[in-house]
């Protein structure tokens, strides 16, 4: 298994961090994703987390606290932005371990419930959100964890 950390994203990891979303989210340019991740990390409801192997940077998850979520039973809930992983790293714990993180933040926020979602095509992102602990709540594909 590889060894790898997480931690809290800062603004210090904004350019490899934006790097990462435009392979997650290719719609968007490096520089569209810096700076919407620069207005993000200003607010208490977002929070992003960054995944190292050594000195690299080999993922990123990201949640926010919505009102509501579709599917999700409680309110607020926070909501999986999204996870990536670097093909290299993947089934080695990482997304696992940002699933535990974002829960953690979940409960320290009073939150009882993860909503989050995946492109009917992303069937990836569906296997590995039903590995997650999560179950499909709606088919427009959103998805819920409730947290103990």
């Amino acid at each position: 298994m590889n060894e790898f950390s997480i931690r809290r994203a800062d603004k210090n990891d904004l350019p490899p961090w934006s790097e990462m979303r435009s392979v997650l989210w290719p719609g968007n340019t490096e520089s569209e994703h810096l700076s919407e991740l620069t207005g993000l990390l200003r607010q208490d409801s977002f929070q992003g987390w960054i995944a190292f192997n050594n000195e690299k940077y080999i993922g990123f998850a990201e949640a926010s606290i919505r009102p509501y979520a579709n599917g999700c039973e409680s309110r607020p809930v926070v909501f999986l932005e999204g996870v990536w992983v670097d093909e290299s790293h993947r089934n080695s714990g990482i997304g696992r371990k940002f699933i535990n993180v974002v829960e953690e933040w979940a409960k320290s926020n009073g939150i009882t419930e993860i909503g989050s979602d995946a492109e009917f095509s992303n069937e990836l992102s569906q296997v590995c959100h039903k590995k997650w602990g999560f179950e499909e709540a709606e088919r427009v594909i959103y998805f819920r964890k409730k947290l103990a």
